[in-house]
């Protein structure tokens, strides 16, 4: 099973990222990656086929892969082969970053019908047609948060998603369905995760998502 993590905060977050995949490595896993929204504001990804402890070298030896906004992702291969072009997070134009833990079971059909609409598929995950959406509805829709939704009610399956965007980083959106995710709240930082094992080195302040939450997490202190 996959596992997910992600936060927003007002320190890099790539090293409590890095942490967060390794608590979630017993649920098994072939290819590890994480994208953040630097500090040049762009997004960008590191991912591996392999073990978090080699993405860990990646991301720590590249002195600009920093920022205070990203998503992490463990995963085991079930829509494409063990390779880096179906690791996530996945992208959408360079602007939207995406990671999933579940199966969407109409994402065949989702998929003819973005590649109608002009969008070029780099993977042959079912999560790529995920962040494909969002993009396509927030042209419409101008709001990351509403974009989701409205993606989301496309979908039919199981899901945890993280979604991040270029131009808004000061924010991140989470929903589940079928799938667990929980948030964790810190000290002007807040957190998504699959599993609450992957927090507790930052919060045991935790919320607990139900079936159908989207929620979108930002540095509002509680």
């Amino acid at each position: 099973m996959c596992g997910i993590i992600g936060g927003i905060s007002e320190r890099n977050v790539v090293p409590v990222i890095i942490e967060g995949l390794s608590r979630l490595e017993y649920r098994g896993y072939d290819s590890v990656g994480i994208a953040i929204v630097n500090q040049e504001n762009k997004l960008v990804r590191n991912r591996v086929v392999g073990r978090v402890a080699e993405l860990s070298q990646v991301c720590l030896s590249d002195v600009k892969f920093k920022g205070y906004l990203g998503i992490g992702h463990t995963r085991w291969a079930t829509h494409g082969g063990v390779n880096l072009d179906n690791a996530h997070p996945h992208f959408s134009n360079d602007k939207f970053a995406v990671v999933h833990n579940g199966i969407i079971e109409n994402y065949a059909t989702l998929k003819t019908e973005l590649i109608e609409y002009g969008y070029k598929f780099d993977s042959e995950t079912d999560t790529e047609v995920i962040v494909h959406l969002v993009h396509y509805y927030y042209q419409e829709l101008h709001n990351l948060l509403d974009a989701v939704k409205k993606s989301i009610a496309r979908l039919h399956g199981t899901y945890a998603i993280g979604v991040i965007q270029k131009d808004n980083p000061n924010y991140m959106v989470c929903a589940r369905f079928g799938s667990p995710l929980v948030i964790g709240i810190g000290i002007n930082e807040m957190y998504f995760a699959s599993d609450i094992s992957a927090l507790l080195p930052v919060t045991q302040k935790v919320i607990y998502l139900e079936d159908g939450d989207v929620c979108q997490l930002n540095l509002t202190k509680f």
